[in-house]
């Protein structure tokens, strides 16, 4: 599998962290120091992959569980070496996200090291 390939099953396995409400799942894909940073109604949010991984795991019954509608998009992947950055759609408890995700590759793995959040709607 190229890197490219990597990287999309990992912006995947984030996807479907957040649908299954997974919180292992998001520890498996975010670095442990990542940062999920984004504006939620004109106010900063912060979070660490710890943080994110609780609020993600605590969203019961899950958006799968709910049968909403898969959403993910994935509009661009550009890589430089061992770094990689996404441009991703995505939906999450009915808010469409665009999201900016950051990579490294660490040994074989690609792995979210940080996320920027866009509420769209």
């Amino acid at each position: 599998m190229d890197d490219k390939a990597k990287i999309e099953e990992t912006i995947n396995l984030y996807f479907n962290s957040m649908y299954e409400s997974d919180a292992k799942l998001v520890k498996k894909v975010f670095h442990p120091t990542a940062k999920i940073t984004g504006y939620v109604e004109n106010e900063l949010e912060e979070m660490n992959t710890n943080e994110f991984a609780q609020f993600v795991g605590e969203q019961r019954p899950s958006p799968a569980e709910k049968n909403d509608p898969k959403i993910l998009e994935i509009l661009s992947i550009k890589i430089a070496g061992k770094t990689a950055v996404a441009l991703v759609r995505d939906d999450h408890l009915g808010v469409t996200y665009l999201d900016t995700l950051s990579f490294l590759k660490i040994e074989e793995n690609w792995i979210i090291y940080n996320k920027l959040f866009h509420i769209e709607k």
